[in-house]
């Protein structure tokens, strides 16, 4: 009876994990528990370790709190961090291997055998054995082979030029993000300005409009000419609410990119608007800086090394492949009379089928070259059109804003005309009305034609890929962050990148 003792404590243990396993296996779908826990840490993670605002915020601050905190530029810098430590991984790759193993071995009887005559088949020995049923074992071993070194080489090529890959797209991003506060920052201080004007401007339209009523109804008026007053007015209000609604979603836009917790008053500093900078450069130097700073020209030049590494890992595999063995080994078992012993071996080994490989690779070799310069060539030449479509879109836009002063000029002298003559009567100071809405709208013309010549200046900037970021973000604080974005920007407008009076586009890289 004892003897079936170990047999059933086998089955009840195997029994025991297979019922696990099986178990195991069927879904389970997360608690309600566990999805407000999931919510809590995703909003920890969104807005934890901000700083938080105190000071209205200036142009600067927005762009180092929208490229400290925005979630896709640090997503992006953990895919260089993760590129760096699989880099590390692969290198130790290229080492010997080095394996310690220990163990324990035992059976319920004796290992032995008998003898026989190969001639006459008779046995020539009586059954003995030369191994102890129980006995410790233990060994140390290292191999090195020719073929993994130099597979594990070349992916750390690979690695080592995707961490670089890892960081054109990081270059990106920031330049992308900077591109949005550029776009957005313009438009949120224009609304900040423009909105309590427009608040109060709707709520006199308002009044005016009932006062056009009454005075129809009083008969105060021609009846054709009320009719046009109140037209005028509905028009007014409607283009006023429109764009009230595009000021306010220009503020949400901002505070988005910046990823402000939600709650959070925005403010932004009143400072004067900077002078548009006036492109005299010509469209050859634009194109060649473009080329040179790109982040996307760069991460497809990397991308090519990558894929010349995968084919020669394919041709590596083709290689006779060298291992060299040694390994020292202990047994417990009193019958050897070493119990103690190195062992060495070298292989050679070839796989005679894969030659069969090496046309194919060799013509895949041509093909994937050509490939990729084919692919970068046509990035480039999308690259270059972007470049000169966003010099004439910008050209356009100091153009837009010009028009748009002027036209600001104008509705204020009608305003002053109207507000001189106004009396007593309805009509004038429907009138009045009438101009301060088209003064208004003027403004946010006005306003709207700069913000446009910011984002088309910050396309301008984006397309040619030029870096305004420190080494590190991570490590500053917001006003040293926006300190260092300012000394960049300011930096790269004093060399004059965009001026004709630029000595060589080798000036460009910051």
């Amino acid at each position: 009876m004892p003897s079936h003792t170990p047999k059933a404590l086998s089955l009840v243990v195997a029994t025991s994990l297979f019922l696990g396993a099986c178990s195991a296996i069927n879904p389970r779908p997360y608690t309600e528990e566990e999805k407000s826990e999931r919510i809590l840490d995703d909003r920890a993670q969104m807005y934890g370790q901000q700083e938080p605002v105190k000071a209205p915020i200036t142009f600067y601050e927005a762009a180092a709190r929208a490229l400290k905190y925005n979630l896709d530029y640090r997503l992006k810098l953990m895919e260089s961090a993760l590129a760096a430590d699989l880099r590390d991984v692969s290198s130790h790759e290229m080492l010997p291997r080095l394996v310690a193993s220990a163990g324990y071995s035992g059976r319920n009887n004796d290992s032995g055998g008998t003898s026989i005559g190969i001639q006459d088949g008779q046995e020539s020995l009586r059954a003995s054995t030369s191994q102890e049923r129980y006995r410790d074992l233990a060994g140390l071993g290292a191999s090195w082979s020719l073929l993994d070194f130099g597979m594990a080489y070349y992916r750390t090529q690979q690695k080592t030029d995707q961490i670089l890959m890892a960081e054109e797209r990081r270059r990106k991003v920031a330049q992308n993000v900077l591109q949005d506060v550029r776009n957005s920052y313009w438009r949120a201080l224009g609304a900040q300005r423009l909105l309590p004007e427009v608040n109060r401007l709707l709520a006199r339209t308002e009044q005016a409009l009932e006062s056009a009523r009454q005075a129809e109804i009083k008969g105060l008026l021609p009846r054709q000419e009320i009719l046009a007053y109140q037209r005028a007015l509905l028009d007014s209000i409607s283009l006023l609410t429109v764009r009230r609604q595009d000021l306010e979603f220009a503020q949400a836009e901002l505070a988005a990119l910046m990823s402000l917790p939600p709650g959070t008053r925005l403010v932004l500093a009143e400072e004067t608007e900077p002078a548009m900078q006036q492109l005299t450069i010509d469209g050859d130097r634009l194109e060649q800086l473009a080329l040179k700073n790109r982040p996307e020209i760069m991460e497809e030049w990397y991308r090519k090394r990558v894929n010349e590494n995968d084919l020669k890992i394919a041709k590596a595999q083709l290689w006779p492949n060298v291992s060299l063995n040694w390994g020292y080994q202990y047994d417990s078992n009193k019958y050897l009379y070493n119990n103690h012993w190195s062992e060495t071996g070298v292989q050679v080994s070839l796989n005679l089928l894969r030659l069969m490989q090496l046309p194919a690779l060799l013509d895949a070799e041509g093909t994937q070259g050509g490939t990729d310069d084919t692919r970068r060539v046509a990035l480039s030449m999308a690259i270059l059109t972007q470049v000169r479509v966003g010099a004439l879109r910008y050209q356009l836009a100091l153009q837009e804003v010009e028009f748009a002063e002027k036209g600001l000029h104008v509705d204020e002298g009608l305003l002053d005309y109207a507000r001189a003559a106004r009396s007593s009567s309805v009509g004038s100071e429907l009138e009045v009305i009438r101009a301060e809405g088209r003064y208004l709208l003027s403004r946010y013309q006005r306003e709207a034609a700069y913000s446009s010549a910011q984002a088309a200046w910050g396309r301008l900037y984006n397309s040619i890929g030029l870096d305004v970021l420190p080494e590190s973000i991570d490590k500053h604080d917001i006003q040293t962050l926006a300190q260092e974005i300012q000394h960049t920007l300011e930096a790269q407008q004093a060399q004059n990148l965009f001026t004709a009076t630029q000595g060589s586009a080798d000036a460009a890289q910051p």
